[in-house]
């Protein structure tokens, strides 16, 4: 199951209904984007209680491509991880 943006903003427009919708989307959007920026100059974003974003730099390799067997020249590139809190993670698995 996934959630979509618009879903998240629903029912984030219902639990707080004193704040208007077009607030809680440009909130939101701020919220991305900071997380974004913060990724993009090699910073960790820690959300206390919920987890942890962070980026690591893979490093250029040779692989292959496992139809032709073709060898490919893969070059660096960042990757964004998440790990979530043990809070999260007890949550998620309660029985």
């Amino acid at each position: 199951m996934s959630v979509s943006k618009s879903e998240l903003l629903n029912q984030l427009s219902k639990t707080y209904p004193n704040i208007s919708k077009k607030d809680l989307v440009k909130l939101f959007n701020i919220f991305i984007e900071e997380i974004r920026k913060a990724l993009k100059n090699d910073e960790r974003v820690e959300l206390r209680g919920w987890g942890v974003f962070f980026s690591k730099i893979q490093k250029e390799r040779k692989s292959r491509n496992p139809k032709t067997g073709e060898e490919i020249f893969s070059p660096k590139k960042k990757s964004i991880y998440f790990k979530m809190s043990s809070k999260v993670f007890k949550k998620i698995n309660e029985k």
